[in-house]
C-alpha cells in the first residue's frame, strides 16, 4: 500500500520520548520551553507558544483578541473545518470568501469585497503548505484596521519572498500564525500546535489561557521553596502540550530542512511524470512562494469522476484524498446561505485529488502512482 502520507520518525525521536518518560516530568515543562525557543528561532518570531493542536491555537488566537458575538471573521470555506469552527467557538460569524484557483488560497480581492464594519479579523489559510499572498493580505488588513491571522497548519518550512529575502512562514507579518504538528504535516508531535507573534501581550495571554487562566504555572510552583497559592484570572482552557510531544518535536525540527528538500524533489518529479497529460492541472508555486509541499493536489480534466478515479487507485493499493473540503457544505454551516460566491472553492473540492507525498517516498512508488493515474484518466477520457 502506498499511503497518502507517512511521518518520518526514527530511533532519535523514540529515545527523546523515552528520556522524558523516565525523567518523571511528562506534562508541560522544560522541553516545551525549549521547543518554543527552537521554533521561534527557526521561523524568526520573537515569541512562540506551544499548545495541544492547531485548532486550539486558532481558538486561542481569537479568544486573546477578544473576538466574540457580533464580530465577523473572513476566511476561506475551502479549508479543514476547524478553521471555521474556531470562529464559531467564540460566538463570532465566519464569512466565507472564494479562493484563487491557481493556488487554492484565499483571494485577497474577494477578502476586500467582504469587509464590513463588523469585520474584526481575516484568517488566511496557507493551504496544503502553499503560502498565501501575504503582502496583499497584510496591506489590506492594515488599511482597514483589522487583524490578520495565518492558519499555517500545513506550512512549517514553507517560505515567502518578503522584504528582499526568503523568509519562513511564521515570522510575524500579521498578528498571529498558527501551526499544526499532526501526523499528516511535514513535522509531527502526534498532535500539537504552535502560535507565533511579535506582540508580547498576546503571547502573555496565550500562555495564561492555555493553562486554565492560572496566574502561576506548574513549573514555577513545583520549583519554588516557598508555598505559592495560584489565582485563576480568566476563564481559560486546558490547551497544553506535553514534554513528551515537545521532545519529539525538537528532533523533528532538526529534520525540517531535509524533509522539505525531499518533498520539493518529489513534487518536481511528479511534475515531470504528469506534466504532459492533457487537461490535468498540476499545482504551481507563484514566483514569491516556496511550498513545503505538505500535499500535492492535481485538478482532474473535464468531467472525470473524482470518486471513481480515487477508488480505482485505492483498488491498486494507492491512497488518495479528495480536494480540500468546503466548510459551507457541511451540516453546521449548510443552512446558512453564503454571502459571497464560492464557485472556485466548490470546483476545487469536487475536481481535485491529493496524491501520496512523503519524504521517504521512492521514485518507483511515484512512478507507480503516476502510471496508475494516467491509465485511469486515459480510460475515463476514452469512455466519457
Amino acid at each position: 500500500m502506498i499511503p497518502i502520507a507517512l511521518p518520518l520518525l526514527s530511533e532519535e525521536e523514540a529515545e527523546a520520548a523515552r528520556a522524558i518518560v523516565l525523567s518523571g516530568w511528562v506534562s508541560q515543562g522544560p522541553q516545551v520551553v525549549a521547543f518554543e525557543r527552537d521554533f521561534a528561532a527557526l521561523v524568526g518570531a520573537p515569541y512562540a507558544c506551544a499548545v495541544s493542536s492547531c485548532t486550539t491555537a486558532l481558538h486561542l488566537a481569537l479568544a486573546a483578541l477578544e473576538i466574540g458575538p457580533g464580530d465577523e471573521v473572513i476566511t476561506a470555506s475551502h479549508s479543514f473545518i476547524a478553521t471555521a469552527n474556531c470562529i464559531r467557538y467564540c460566538g463570532a460569524t465566519p464569512v466565507f470568501v472564494d479562493i484563487d484557483p491557481a493556488t487554492y488560497n484565499i483571494d485577497p480581492n474577494r477578502v476586500a469585497e467582504a469587509i464590513t464594519p463588523r469585520t474584526r479579523a481575516v484568517i488566511a489559510v496557507h493551504q496544503m503548505g502553499m503560502p498565501c499572498d501575504l503582502a496583499a493580505l497584510a496591506a489590506l488588513a492594515d488599511r482597514h484596521n483589522i487583524v490578520l491571522i495565518e492558519d499555517a497548519a500545513c506550512a512549517a518550512g514553507s517560505q515567502i519572498w518578503m522584504n528582499g529575502d526568503w523568509e519562513r512562514i511564521g515570522k510575524p507579518r500579521g498578528k498571529i500564525a498558527c501551526f499544526s504538528f499532526h501526523p499528516r504535516k511535514v513535522i509531527t508531535t502526534g498532535e500539537g500546535g504552535m502560535l507565533t507573534t511579535a506582540d508580547p501581550e498576546l503571547d502573555r495571554k496565550f500562555r495564561l489561557m492555555r493553562q486554565h487562566g492560572m496566574s502561576v504555572p506548574d513549573t514555577v510552583r513545583h520549583g519554588s521553596s516557598q508555598v505559592i497559592f495560584e489565582d485563576y484570572l480568566v476563564v481559560g482552557f486546558n490547551y497544553r502540550m506535553t514534554d513528551i510531544q515537545a521532545a519529539v518535536g525538537r528532533k523533528q525540527l532538526e529534520r525540517l530542512a531535509q524533509l522539505v528538500s525531499q518533498r520539493r524533489t518529489i513534487a518536481a518529479r511528479y511534475g515531470e511524470l504528469l506534466g504532459n497529460f492533457e487537461g490535468l492541472r498540476l499545482p504551481a508555486e507563484p514566483g514569491w512562494a516556496k511550498s513545503n509541499w505538505q500535499s500535492y493536489c492535481v485538478r482532474l480534466p473535464g468531467r472525470v469522476d473524482q470518486r471513481a478515479v480515487m477508488q480505482s487507485l485505492l483498488d491498486q493499493g494507492i491512497a488518495t484524498r479528495r480536494g480540500i473540503m468546503c466548510a459551507h457544505r457541511e451540516a453546521p454551516y449548510a443552512n446558512e446561505k453564503p454571502r459571497h460566491d464560492l464557485h472556485q472553492s466548490e470546483l476545487a473540492q469536487d475536481n481535485s485529488i491529493l496524491l501520496p507525498i512523503y519524504a521517504q517516498m521512492s521514485e518507483q512508488d511515484q512512478e507507480r502512482v503516476a502510471d496508475a493515474l494516467t491509465r485511469e484518466l486515459q480510460a475515463c477520457v476514452v469512455y466519457s
